[in-house]
């Protein structure tokens, strides 16, 4: 004779309570309604929407250049950081594959031509950039820029 059928013991019950009934849809509901409502600090979404399109343009890895002796700058030269035996060397890449690699002062000339025999001039462009001209190219970085705007020593 086959033993008796007998229903496996259920599972340990869970270690949490279960909410009443309702009680989920008014938590639920709270959570929605702070995720909605304003907070104390909104601010214009314009002006938040230009910031967030600044800081992408700032951290996208380009650089506004001007190569080949032309006088337009686009946004098309993308820069790498690399620490060198000499310090930080920026390593700006042109769109037809040329580049330039500039070696960061810590003197306050601002950047120098990390190898080559040509000579960056540096200006100061602006509170926060710097224009560098090397052998028909040039570049606006971005620099912290102490004292007065105006020219920089060159290499």
């Amino acid at each position: 004779m086959p033993a008796p059928y007998r229903p496996s013991p259920s599972p340990p019950s869970a270690s949490f309570p279960l909410p009443r009934a309702g009680e989920g849809i008014v938590t639920v509901l709270t959570l929605l309604l702070a995720a909605c409502s304003p907070s104390e600090n909104t601010a214009d979404p314009l002006a938040v929407a230009e910031a967030q399109a600044e800081a992408q343009a700032d951290n996208d890895g380009r650089v506004n250049c001007a190569t080949n002796g032309s006088d337009a700058f686009a946004r098309a030269c993308a820069i790498d950081r690399t620490e060198g035996d000499k310090g930080l060397v920026l390593t700006i890449h042109h769109p037809d594959g040329h580049f330039r690699r500039l070696l960061v002062t810590k003197d306050g000339r601002g950047v120098i031509a990390a190898d080559g025999a040509e000579e960056a001039k540096v200006s100061v462009i602006g509170s926060g950039e710097i224009e560098v001209a090397l052998a028909g190219d040039r570049y606006r970085l971005p620099a912290t820029v102490k004292g007065r705007p105006g020219p920089q020593a060159t290499q």
